[in-house]
């Protein structure tokens, strides 16, 4: 994806969870998207920073996206992008993903299941972000 036609982000997002901050910023990629065909495309960055919580890894990520429509969808899936971070005290992870949609506004948002060393798993909150074309009212 060409991340450099898009457009800037509309909104962040935030949320703490024993001690993990999650910051989310969306953005609506233009250049991959395609109204007249109903193919809207939304990109998100996510920060993960460990602030003050237990070292931990992240094993899972769970996703709840809903469409303009009200039409429900849930990811579930090892890792994010590949990986399964481990974060000690102050250590930040960033990561970029997509999201399409038949509609050009919905919402995501979700948790992480997290494994500290003795094997414990605990969530942490992905805040609800809003994915919205801004391109005006015939998008």
């Amino acid at each position: 994806m060409a991340m450099g036609t898009s457009v800037s982000p509309i909104r962040r997002s935030e949320a703490i969870t024993r001690g993990y901050r999650v910051a989310v910023e969306p953005r609506y990629l233009s250049n991959e998207s395609d109204p007249h065909m109903r193919k809207y495309v939304f990109a998100y960055r996510i920060t993960i920073t460990n602030a003050d919580g237990v070292p931990a890894q992240l094993m899972s990520r769970r996703w709840r996206i809903v469409d303009a429509h009200g039409r429900e969808s849930e990811v579930v899936g090892d890792g994010v992008i590949g990986a399964t971070p481990h974060l000690s005290s102050g250590e930040v992870f960033t990561y970029e993903s997509y999201c399409p949609l038949p509609t050009p506004w919905g919402t995501m948002e979700g948790s992480y299941t997290m494994q500290d060393a003795t094997g414990e798993r605990f969530d942490i909150a992905v805040p609800r972000f809003y994915l919205v074309c801004r391109e005006g009212p015939n998008s």
